[in-house]
């Protein structure tokens, strides 16, 4: 008798996206010490020049914020690294991870 071949079942990706604690981190003190949500609603209104006017006088008076938020981010990235890369949490499709 012949040994029948059993289907290839074919692995399905998984519909979860990862997302980097620190990174995130990061880019949401950026966005916060930058003022680039009032700059994007001035934008979208249709000032588009009073925008980047606000982003810009927001970055210059925040430089020194910006810069050690950047500073830090990349030193705990380099401490984290030798750590597991397992998740932290994990809500729906989205995973939080170090």
């Amino acid at each position: 008798m012949v040994v029948r071949r059993k289907n290839n079942r074919r692995r399905k990706s998984p519909k979860v996206f990862s997302i980097s604690a620190v990174e995130t981190g990061v880019a949401l003190s950026l966005i916060n010490d930058s003022g680039a949500i009032p700059a994007v609603k001035a934008a979208l209104g249709g000032n588009i020049a009073g925008g980047l006017q606000a982003l810009q006088t927001n970055v210059m008076a925040n430089k020194t914020k910006i810069i050690g938020v950047l500073a830090a981010g990349t030193v705990a990235k380099m401490l984290t690294k030798g750590f597991s890369t397992g998740r932290l949490a994990k809500l729906g499709p989205i995973a939080v991870r170090v």
